[in-house]
């Protein structure tokens, strides 16, 4: 799988290296987990809390002004054909419900996914175990390519393949592209958790096919917790059995006095109740950041960053990398483990220098965003040197 993202990174343009002002004794590479808020986010949050205080909802239709302003920014990030085809909903775990508990199973239909899924792609369907409908854990290490692994346990009875488009443990990063013309060619839909990869690589609905696309704000994407984006293809909007009613979700959403109504036309009618204001707020201020930013420089500086962490890390003695190293299968997780020292020591050694990063999958996993420094990831490889001799 070949990667267009492999041209040398440009620096990072000072004013945006402004944007971050985390404690400079403290290397981040916790991204894949939640990540700080740039300086414009806090403001945007700030902003809204003050007037929330002193005007209450005075500038409510402003407010409004933002959350159509937000749905045509994540539109543009994920390439999708119209803002209609985006809700704004709480999280990854409930668009993902939203899928799982809309469609019309039938007793013996089966679903497919990786094993090595977040629990919110595999709890979500397992839960429809009641009605009869499996889920397949496909071994993406028992095939010559996790492509293969997944394909080989669709069958007449799959419906739908639900995937991360990165693993959140091993840092894995699936051919999207492939999967959707496999999905296509035996008549599967085809879902995306992307949580692991907007914010640092291009994702495109049309390219990849995908039938739906989850994504929570709170990691690579720079925003706070509590608001995802919800991309569902429209020719299948219909398909999805709504199981949440509200105010929002009609066709007239603000005429309150009508007693007839209908469900919006829209991805809005996946939205039963008030938006989350200033969740809004905060993730349009933090995509105008990635924006400035470039998408395509923000992929090749997260992918030279891995590429250096993997290299630095593998020269020092008794460190296995974890992550697959070829290009076009790692995107911004890096992930190793000592012969020695057993993850959760070394992760709590890396914690008491400072170096904030998680344990997952066995292992440590680093996770740097596009505005870190070559220093502070050296500064973080001189740690693990430190805490594994």
């Amino acid at each position: 799988m070949s990667d267009p993202l492999t041209a040398t990174p440009a620096a990072p343009a000072h004013s945006l290296g402004d944007e971050f002002a985390l404690d400079p004794g403290l290397v981040y590479l916790n991204h894949a987990a939640v990540a700080p808020w740039p300086r414009r986010t806090a403001r945007a949050v700030q902003r809204f809390a003050d007037e929330s205080l002193h005007y209450g909802a005075s500038h409510f239709p402003r407010w409004m002004e933002k959350e159509v302003q937000l749905r045509g920014q994540c539109r543009d990030l994920v390439n999708a054909p119209s803002a209609d085809d985006i809700a704004l909903l709480k999280n990854t775990s409930e668009a993902l419900s939203v899928v799982a508990h809309g469609l019309d199973w039938q007793a013996g239909d089966n679903v497919v996914i990786s094993d090595e899924e977040f629990p919110s792609n595999r709890i979500v369907w397992e839960s429809l175990r009641a009605r009869g409908v499996e889920t397949r854990r496909a071994r993406l290490a028992a095939a010559p390519s996790p492509e293969d692994a997944l394909a080989a346990c669709i069958d007449a009875r799959t419906r739908l393949l639900s995937v991360s488009s990165v693993e959140y443990a091993s840092g894995l990063r699936l051919d999207l592209d492939r999967l959707g013309e496999i999905c296509r060619a035996r008549g599967v839909l085809f879902c995306v958790d992307a949580i692991q990869s907007l914010g640092v690589l291009p994702f495109d609905v049309a390219a990849c096919g995908a039938d739906f696309v989850m994504a929570d704000g709170h990691k690579w994407l720079l925003a706070p917790e509590g608001l995802a984006l919800f991309y569902v293809r429209p020719e299948i909007r219909d398909r999805l059995r709504l199981n949440q009613y509200g105010w929002h979700m009609v066709e007239e959403a603000f005429d309150f006095s009508r007693d007839d109504w209908q469900i919006a036309a829209s991805a809005r009618r996946f939205e039963c109740g008030s938006p989350n204001m200033l969740g809004i707020h905060a993730l349009s201020a933090s995509l105008e950041v990635l924006a400035e930013a470039g998408t395509a420089n923000v992929a090749a500086q997260v992918l030279a960053h891995s590429a250096y962490l993997m290299d630095a890390l593998a020269a020092l003695p008794g460190i296995e990398i974890l992550t697959p190293r070829a290009p076009g299968r790692y995107a911004g997780i890096v992930s190793f483990r000592h012969v020695r020292v057993a993850p959760v020591e070394l992760h709590a050694r890396l914690i008491a220098q400072r170096i904030l990063c998680a344990q997952r999958g066995g292992g440590v996993r680093f996770s740097p965003h596009f505005y870190l420094t070559r220093e502070q990831l050296d500064t973080a490889v001189a740690a693990v040197a430190a805490a594994t001799r």
